[in-house]
């Protein structure tokens, strides 16, 4: 068996990053469903609704901006953590707890801080130089975290737009 070239996994992983922030090409989305396109038709109130029926130690769950900050603060700490082996351990659970109300310049902030984050995901790919089997696993784990963030979202906006 022939191994994977490089280059070929690292082009198929930037076309299922790209299909899941911005140009869906049919690989799992439908038409229309990208994070991005996704987030355009939310507002900053929509943003700030808790979703979802579970409550979890009398606290209701996150809000769809929550959501967002949480995928642009995973991004945000792989990119850090691949580039400083060193970096600190980091609080996973300060977006859920403090991210719930937005403006609606906080949201756009959000969505900013997201595509910010999402462009420097993007540019480690490229400065990867190696593709061995821990940086394949972190790359699947960080397309299918976000994949699973954007189905919570779209299931919340069908509860939301009903």
């Amino acid at each position: 068996m022939d191994p994977i070239q490089p280059d070929h996994f690292k082009n198929a992983l930037l076309a299922v990053l790209d299909e899941t922030f911005d140009h869906v090409r049919g690989y799992f989305l439908d038409g229309g469903t990208s994070l991005f396109e996704t987030l355009t038709t939310i507002s900053a109130e929509e943003a700030s609704i808790p979703v979802g029926g579970k409550v979890d130690n009398n606290h209701p769950c996150a809000t769809l901006a929550a959501q967002v900050k949480h995928i642009a603060f995973t991004m945000d700490v792989v990119d850090k953590s691949v580039r400083d082996p060193n970096l600190p351990p980091v609080d996973w659970g300060e977006v859920w707890r403090t991210v719930s109300l937005v403006t609606p310049d906080e949201w756009q902030a959000l969505q900013d801080e997201l595509r910010a984050n999402y462009n420097r995901i993007l540019a480690l790919m490229e400065d990867t130089p190696v593709w061995g089997q821990e940086q394949i696993a972190g790359a699947i784990a960080l397309v299918v975290h976000v994949a699973y963030h954007l189905g919570e979202i779209r299931q919340a906006l069908c509860t939301l737009k009903t």
